[in-house]
């Protein structure tokens, strides 16, 4: 199938134990446990491919029972695979602990994540100049991440990048070659620290006025901004010379009313989703786009787990009357 859009990115297998609420350091507390498919890259591309666009997948994986289950579940939806194999190393894994409020604290094991290869990237070239949208994150090695934003940008390709979790200044670089980024409020406040620009703490952001949000995006010098905000929905900044076809430069997308009882994952949801409806309808309104997201990110809360939360184009459709 060609390739509407190329997500490179990360496979962990989700372990998660959900508790009445987090413990506190020196504390044990009963839970239930459940395991299954994550990682922001996949997260997204599943996203992106129950959401209707033709998506293929690029990362890497280990020799072992988790690769083997991965590679038939991306077979079950549809999804392109092109996950290069390091016998020597382990799938990634991630520890996730969920409270009954529905927050979530995540540790991430990378195994071959952190190998995947510029060399892989490359003999994929084809692939990503077939897109229309290159969706890339922070979980596998940096080199190859960049590797394929060079590729997509070369090719006309728009770049998205999700800069999740934010590590260091070499994050920067891709960051300054995306066309658009998709940080929450934490990694918006990294970022800007990142380029040793004062910010406000996180929790502050959504209750800053838009001209004041706007003005912190335009320090990042990046085209479009897409800050997601939870339960205060999302926030959008474009450079005043390409509005991606909006009326105005900076604006605010609504939340959509759902009972969440995971958030694990809704963020990789709105990026894939919001990538989904870019590469199938280039020439809206991108407040469609973010809207789209927004709701496909919303329902995915009102499941746990990750990638098998994110709802189908169908569901979202049915849910929000669209």
């Amino acid at each position: 199938m060609a390739a509407r859009v190329v997500v490179v990115g990360s496979y962990n297998q989700d372990m998660v134990w959900r508790t009445a609420r987090f413990p506190v350091p020196g504390e044990t507390r009963l839970g239930a446990f459940d395991t299954g498919p994550g990682g922001k890259g996949f997260n997204q591309a599943i996203a992106c491919a129950r959401q209707g666009a033709a998506t293929h997948f690029i990362g890497a994986l280990g020799d072992d029972a988790l690769a083997r289950g991965m590679r038939e579940l991306a077979l079950s939806e549809g999804l392109a695979l092109h996950c290069e194999t390091h016998t020597g190393l382990s799938t990634g894994t991630a520890a996730i602990l969920v409270e009954d409020s529905g927050q979530n604290l995540i540790v991430v094991g990378p195994g071959a994540n952190a190998a995947l290869s510029v060399a892989h990237i490359e003999s994929q070239a084809a692939v990503i100049r077939a897109a229309r949208v290159l969706v890339t994150q922070h979980e596998v090695n940096h080199a190859a991440s960049l590797a394929a934003q060079k590729i997509a940008r070369a090719a006309g390709v728009l770049c998205m990048h999700n800069p999740a979790p934010p590590v260091d200044a070499r994050d920067l670089e891709l960051v300054k070659g995306a066309d658009l980024i998709t940080p929450n409020e934490t990694e918006f406040v990294q970022l800007l620290n990142l380029r040793g620009l004062d910010a406000p703490p996180a929790d502050a952001l959504a209750d800053l006025n838009d001209a004041e949000l706007h003005a912190l995006c335009r320090q990042l010098q990046v085209g479009s901004v897409v800050i997601t905000l939870g339960a205060r929905g999302a926030f959008v900044s474009h450079v005043g010379s390409l509005l991606r076809s909006d009326a105005t430069s900076h604006y605010r997308s609504a939340p959509e009313r759902v009972q969440a009882v995971d958030t694990t994952g809704a963020g990789d949801a709105f990026s894939g989703a919001l990538a989904a409806a870019m590469a199938g309808a280039p020439d809206a309104p991108f407040a469609d786009a973010v809207r789209q997201a927004g709701r496909v990110a919303a329902l995915s809360t009102e499941r746990h787990g990750a990638a098998l939360a994110i709802p189908r184009q169908d569901e979202v459709e049915r849910r929000f009357k669209v």
